[in-house]
Formats: structure tokens, C-alpha cells, sequence
């Protein structure tokens, strides 16, 4: 009997060393995945074109002898993490991919790359935190890789490029990673992803099951007028006049159709082309924006009525119209059993004051794509820095977004936690 209790003590003891290792190999990754983003803040590429950072990532996961494959969805990197025991397959996903946005903060390592986007020269930024997602994922890679033998299965780590949106006519981003495999081989049974916010207080998560963000259709309009000299507006039909009386009708299909009590939504019209001379009225006008919206029957109604009143509003002034839709994203929903199974390893790791309930927001995830095909949870990871605390946070894709580096640890322990956890239920 004395035997068995000092045996069980040992293993007991040997399980506290063991994770007490573990958390160790945590802390210590820190000052890393802050170098990590420091250099991939200075050095952004834009979607399909993430050439040297995906090579970065992969010279790092193969230093850790993980299975790398390179080139999936363009530019997309995955490395495999085989535990010492059989079990489940975990995948864990970050974003890649920087925006044309020139940078205004005055940082060490600012971004001061110049580009050519759609014909127009611009900045590069990693304006939505995109380069600490990285950061984060790589030094979760190096923590589990030193911790195979609490692994009972494997976890796959992908590095997805195009998070927003690949360019023009080309494929990209997680549904075509999907359309390469990237969920078989082994075949995935869980997906986790996480988003930094600069809105968020560092040390605090935030969730949310089912619909966390907002399916994105990116829409078209095209007017059809008839062009005549500016002096003589009777004598033509005008496009850009149709097009203020469209964008005006637009939002009211939002302002008095939608029924916003059960979901948001939203439409914007982002950009107008028209014409190439202060006098003259010309031939046609194009109009590009978005539909955000949280509910599929919403989503059709709006698309429906948006039509509707396109054609109808160009046809009473002489015009006309039509409207195309590009799906950008679907509706970025938590499984609501796996939420609600994995919320206390959120609450290990924050504290359970720290991880609060959000309502869904109308921004937009490709991450939506893998929750279609395998259940996955979204969170949200704080990021405000410590100045924006008073004044306000600037928003994502802004030239002034800023992070506090100091929430990134907690994101490298949350998908730590989430992994081993789900692995051992």
C-alpha cells in the first residue's frame, strides 16, 4: 500500500513538472513571436503574393520537425504535429496577408513598403493584425513540438494567405486551401482561429456561439445612361444622377425593411466610377459595395430587393441597370456544443472574468469557409494599446491600427489550452 501511494506520488508529481514545463516553454516563446511580428509588420505582402513570409514560416516549421507543405492555395503554408499518441485531429488556423494601407505610425519597424494595387501605387500594412495571428501560430508550433507526448493526435498548423480576398480574377484564401485538401490528410474533426482587436483590452477573449460575423457579398452595379454635353442635361439620360437616386434607395431597404431586432445588416456602396470631363454627362456609371448580414433568409431578402429596386429606380429615369453578387464570405458561425465544450480552456487560460459574451459583429472571416465543413470556434483575442484606452482604439484597415504585442501570449496559450484540452476530453 505504501508502494502504490509513493508510486502515485511520483506520477503525480512528475504530471506537475510535466506542466509546469509546459507553461515555462510558454512564457519563454514570448520575446520570439514578438520578434516574429516585428518582422512581418515591417515586411507585408498582400494576398497571393505572401512568397517570403509563407518561406519564413516554413524554414521555422520544418526547424521543428513537422511534415511542411508549401504552396497550397498559392501561398499557403501547413505543418503536421504528430503526438506520441493516437486521437484526434486539431487544425489550427492563421491569416497571412497584409492590405494596401500606408502606414502612419511612427514605429522601429514600420512598414514602409510601396506597392501597385489596381493600378494605383499604395502602401502595404499589416492593418489588421494579421502578422501577430503568425506570430501567434508559429510559437504555438514550437511549444507543442517540445510537448509531443501530450499529444494524443495531431495538429495541424495552417498559415492561410488571402484573408482578404484575392486579387480580381484570381482564386485564393480558405475556400481554395479547401479545394486543395487542406482539411484531409489526416482528415480534420476540430478547427480553432482567433482574431486580435484593437478594441479589446489586453488579457481579455471574447466569443460568441453561433453567428459571430457577418456573411460578405461584394455587389456591382452597373447604370446605363445616355451621354450629352453637361449644358444640355434634356438631351441625355444622366447615370450619375441614377446612381445617387440608387445608393439613396439602397439604404432603405436597411433603414425600413430589414428587421434589425433579430440581426444587423448592412449595405454599402464603396466605390462610384463615372465619367472623364466636368462637362459632360456621360454614357455610364459603376457602382461597387458590399451586403453584410448574419441571417441566410435576410441575406436573400436584401439581394432580392436590391435588385429590384436597381432596375426599377435606373428604368424611371431612362435608364438602365443591372446588379451581379460575389460571395466573399459565409457567415462565420461557432458550433454551439463545441463553444460550449471548449469554453472552460478559454477560461483557464484568461480567467473566467476575462472571457465575455459579445454580440456578433458585421465585419467578415473567410475562417466561415472551414466552419462549413468541419466544426470550428472563432474568438476574439484583446490587442488595445494601453494610449487607446482613453482616447479610443483606430479601427482595423486604418493607417493609424495599432497593437499591444503584450496580448499576444494569451493567444498563443488560448489555441495551447484548446488544443491539448480537446485532445484529452
Amino acid at each position: 500500500m505504501r508502494y502504490l501511494f509513493i508510486l502515485a506520488l511520483f506520477f503525480g508529481n512528475l504530471t506537475a513538472f510535466s506542466q509546469n514545463d509546459l507553461e515555462q516553454d510558454i512564457i519563454d516563446i514570448e520575446s520570439k513571436v514578438i520578434e516574429w511580428r516585428r518582422h512581418f509588420h515591417e515586411n507585408p505582402e498582400l494576398s497571393n503574393q505572401e512568397f517570403k513570409t509563407a518561406e519564413k514560416i516554413a524554414v521555422h516549421l520544418k526547424s521543428l520537425g513537422l511534415e511542411v507543405e508549401t504552396g497550397i492555395a498559392i501561398t499557403g503554408v501547413v505543418g503536421v504535429l504528430k503526438g506520441d499518441q493516437p486521437g484526434k485531429v486539431v487544425a489550427l488556423r492563421a491569416d497571412i496577408d497584409a492590405l494596401p494601407v500606408t502606414e502612419r505610425n511612427n514605429l522601429p519597424f514600420k512598414s514602409t513598403v510601396i506597392t501597385e494595387f489596381l493600378g494605383t501605387e499604395t502602401g502595404v500594412m499589416h492593418a489588421c493584425g494579421h502578422d501577430t495571428h503568425t506570430a501567434i501560430l508559429m510559437g504555438v508550433a514550437e511549444v507543442l513540438s517540445k510537448h509531443k507526448d501530450k499529444i494524443k493526435g495531431t495538429v495541424k498548423f495552417i498559415f492561410q494567405p488571402a484573408e482578404e480576398g484575392p486579387p480580381p480574377g484570381e482564386e485564393g484564401g480558405a475556400k481554395l486551401m479547401i479545394k486543395e485538401g487542406v482539411l484531409e490528410n489526416p482528415k480534420v474533426d476540430v478547427i480553432f482561429g482567433l482574431h486580435i482587436n484593437a478594441g479589446t483590452p489586453v488579457g481579455v477573449i471574447k466569443y460568441k456561439k453561433g453567428g459571430i460575423m457577418a456573411s460578405v457579398e461584394r455587389f456591382v452595379i452597373n447604370v446605363k445612361g445616355k451621354q450629352t454635353h453637361g449644358s444640355q442635361p434634356w438631351s441625355g439620360v444622366d447615370p450619375i444622377l441614377i446612381s445617387a437616386k440608387i445608393i439613396d434607395g439602397l439604404q432603405t431597404i436597411i433603414s425600413r425593411e430589414a428587421k434589425l431586432t433579430d440581426e444587423a445588416a448592412v449595405i454599402t456602396v464603396g466605390k462610384i466610377t463615372a465619367g472623364t470631363r466636368f462637362n459632360i454627362i456621360p454614357e455610364s456609371a459603376e457602382l461597387i459595395g458590399t451586403v453584410r448580414t448574419l441571417d441566410p433568409a435576410m441575406r436573400e431578402m436584401i439581394e432580392r430587393r436590391m435588385k429590384e429596386m436597381t432596375e426599377t429606380i435606373a428604368k424611371a429615369y431612362g435608364g438602365e441597370a443591372t446588379i451581379t453578387f460575389r460571395n466573399q464570405t459565409s457567415i462565420t458561425f461557432n458550433d454551439p456544443e463545441l463553444t460550449d465544450q471548449m469554453l472552460p480552456s478559454l477560461q483557464k487560460v484568461a480567467g473566467t472574468q476575462n472571457v465575455q459574451l459579445m454580440k456578433a459583429t458585421t465585419g467578415g472571416e473567410d475562417f466561415s469557409y472551414f466552419q462549413e465543413v468541419v466544426p470550428g470556434i472563432y474568438f476574439f483575442l484583446g490587442g488595445m494599446t494601453p494610449s487607446e484606452e482613453s482616447k479610443g482604439a483606430f479601427p482595423h484597415h486604418t493607417p493609424d491600427f495599432m497593437i499591444d504585442e503584450s496580448g499576444m501570449l494569451l493567444g498563443v496559450k488560448a489555441f495551447t489550452q484548446l488544443t491539448l484540452d480537446y485532445m484529452n476530453e
